[in-house]
């Protein structure tokens, strides 16, 4: 998966907006397969082609494009239900908004910062910055981790492996900002700082998520680490804030 990634990237940004776009598609329909084992049926065509267009318009217009997506998306949703006049509509329309708001919306902020004249290095920093969240969170659970975090949730997740993910977050997350964007140190700090948080949020979420429908993982695409979405957990809830925060703090560098 970073090979790819790191391809498109080495190629064009579009290339790299197609993955992603593949990979919300992807994503998005192993969490209906994952809803529907609990009789949640929500719209497939209209949340796929939604997907797609989200990144699509965040990459071309930008911010205002991307949100104008969502709601077209939501509205195609609602309709394709109404038509289908199944049991279940007000369940299944509120599945399908949450969907959509969870995996592309939240994926199109990754192409709304490669649209940025300095984008592939920035999507290096975020991908490295989260990445490092969660190694520093293994390595320091599996040496020292004794309490957990989330028991019910997620019963592996410590108090000690959170101290490892700030550490490796902020050292990533400095080094990063300052040698591939120019920006300030203390910018890279309150960027680990506030991706230690999400990625977190982000992986427990999805926890919770699995835990509610009653599955292990959320598909069987890579072996031995579930479904692509068991694996974009934390990049998606990361994804705008490290857009937000590198936009506030750190200038775009051309």
């Amino acid at each position: 998966m970073g090979a790819v990634v790191v391809l498109s990237l080495a190629l064009r940004k579009e290339a790299f907006v197609a993955v992603v776009a593949g990979a919300m598609v992807v994503a998005l329909y192993e969490l209906a397969v994952a809803l529907g084992t609990r009789r949640i049926h929500v719209p497939v065509p209209p949340l796929l082609l939604g997907a797609v267009a989200m990144q699509v318009s965040a990459f071309l217009g930008g911010e205002e494009a991307l949100f104008v997506a969502f709601v077209l998306t939501a509205v195609a949703v609602v309709v394709w239900t109404v038509l289908e006049a199944g049991e279940g509509a007000v369940r299944d329309v509120a599945a399908a908004v949450f969907a959509a708001a969870y995996v592309p919306l939240l994926g199109g902020f990754a192409v709304l910062m490669v649209a940025e004249d300095d984008g592939p290095r920035r999507i290096v920093v975020f991908v490295v910055t989260t990445v490092a969240s969660d190694v520093g969170g293994y390595v320091f659970g599996v040496l020292w981790g004794r309490h957990p975090m989330a028991p019910s949730v997620s019963p592996k997740k410590s108090w000690e492996g959170s101290a490892g993910s700030a550490v490796f977050t902020m050292a990533a997350a400095v080094t990063g900002v300052v040698f591939l964007l120019d920006g300030p140190w203390w910018a890279g700090l309150v960027i680990g700082v506030a991706v230690t948080v999400s990625a977190t949020v982000g992986d427990l979420s999805e926890s919770l998520l699995k835990r509610d429908i009653g599955i292990k993982d959320m598909g069987s695409l890579l072996p031995g680490h579930g479904g692509l979405m068991d694996r974009l957990d934390s990049l998606l809830l990361t994804a705008p804030v490290m857009y937000l925060l590198l936009t506030a703090f750190v200038p775009v560098a051309g």
